[in-house]
């Protein structure tokens, strides 16, 4: 009996691969990537220990707060669990007064006045 499905398409099914394996190396070359490859899967603060199964809630922090500062050595990243790493972006954001970002970026004071006519207002 003949089947109705179509034909394989070898040359879609040697793109698919081909970019697939494009990927992981491109993957491979990211700093998440090696700082894996570099250090025990464990939490630098909490030493919670990670497996495949829950790999995606170790982050890689960066120590100088610099994501483009990434030596191939690894000197400037540690494995955090998503929580440590929360709390330890949320620590620098209250030691500096604002995130690495706002260092980059020149805040300016509040001008206005918006009590000025407060006490007319409530007068009234």
């Amino acid at each position: 009996m003949p089947t109705n499905e179509p034909p394989i398409d070898h040359a879609k099914l040697d793109r698919i691969v081909a970019d697939a394996r494009r990927d992981a190396e491109r993957r491979d070359r990211g700093y998440r990537e090696q700082a894996l490859k570099l250090y025990p899967w464990i939490c630098g603060r909490c030493a919670r220990e990670f497996t495949r199964a829950n790999l995606r809630e170790l982050t890689v922090h960066h120590k100088n707060h610099d994501h483009d500062c990434n030596p191939p050595d690894g000197s400037n990243w540690e494995l955090l669990c998503v929580y440590c790493h929360d709390n330890e972006h949320s620590r620098y954001v209250d030691h500096t007064g604002g995130s690495a970002l706002d260092a980059e970026s020149k805040t300016v004071a509040a001008t206005g006045t918006p009590f000025a006519d407060l006490k007319n207002l409530l007068k009234r």
